[in-house]
């Protein structure tokens, strides 16, 4: 596989950043090249040499998404930027690697299967599941549907490991239940379908290993960073009692790992990424 003929978009993300870390040589574009949220741009930018584009763009501000700008911002990058590059995926015949979210479901099953009706809660989970059905247009495509992402940038252990430093015992929900995904494994998960040609379709992809709260995760975090603090269990409603403009979160994020084991992947415990990334966060 070339990376020269890759293109990531979003490469400045979390995901991105590690996607240009594993191709190096791929390409990218400043927004004053390629907007992906307006037609024409990305309609007009040459796609000749590329066959493969790796979308990690997204509007990923749950409650954001919930106020009138957040709404029109989550559903141009979400679903009409997807459109687009769906559309110059058909019309050049390369292959689109689509990244989704547990947000386009409504948690009620448990685990979470691949073949699962689309049921979002919020309007960020609904303009992920727009996005998704226009990534399935294309007849050569992946998506991969992950859940609580952790790479480089802002994200729930970064958070986590700022305020055991200062001392802080934290609320933290107990009735979100899930698994981690950290970038490097999601990365290698999209590099195992395309250099194994796996059949196109929706793949489930987080860290394996038992399915906790973030409260038990919080611990976790505590307890390998050396942070002697008492976490306290919260419900979500609890959380956000008295705030508004809260989107609804599905309470369960378990994925069915399956078939993407089946396609002879094999997701990482996070209890074993979680202390390489605390131990690298500890040291810097």
């Amino acid at each position: 596989m070339d990376d020269s003929k890759i293109f990531i978009v979003g490469a400045n993300g979390q995901l991105g950043q590690a996607l240009q870390s594993k191709y190096p040589t791929s390409q990218k574009a400043d927004l004053d090249e390629l907007d992906i949220t307006d037609k024409e741009s990305v309609f007009n930018y040459d796609w000749s040499n590329i066959e493969i584009i790796l979308n990690a763009a997204a509007y990923t501000n749950v409650d954001g998404a919930e106020t009138p700008e957040g709404r029109t911002a989550a559903w141009k990058v979400n679903s009409t930027a997807v459109s687009y590059l769906a559309e110059v995926a058909r019309k050049n015949n390369i292959t689109l690697v689509h990244i989704s979210t547990d947000y386009v479901l409504d948690g009620s099953q448990n685990p979470h299967k691949e073949d699962e009706s689309l049921a979002p809660l919020s309007v960020y989970g609904a303009s992920k599941a727009a996005g998704d059905i226009a990534a399935s247009s294309v007849s050569k495509y992946y998506i991969l549907r992950t859940s609580w992402v952790i790479g480089e940038g802002k994200n729930f252990v970064r958070t986590m490991i700022e305020l055991g430093k200062k001392g802080i015992a934290p609320a933290v929900v107990h009735d979100q239940v899930g698994r981690l995904t950290f970038t490097n494994t999601l990365v290698d998960a999209i590099h195992h379908l395309l250099i194994t040609n796996c059949q196109h379709g929706t793949y489930n992809v987080s860290n394996d290993g038992e399915s906790v709260s973030w409260a038990d995760i919080t611990r976790t975090i505590f307890h390998i960073a050396g942070f002697n603090l008492e976490v306290t269990n919260t419900t979500t409603a609890d959380y956000y009692a008295g705030k508004e403009g809260i989107a609804p979160r599905p309470l369960n994020s378990t994925f069915d790992l399956g078939k993407i084991k089946a396609a002879g992947f094999e997701p990482h415990n996070w209890h074993e990424d979680l202390g390489d990334y605390i131990k690298k966060e500890i040291n810097k």
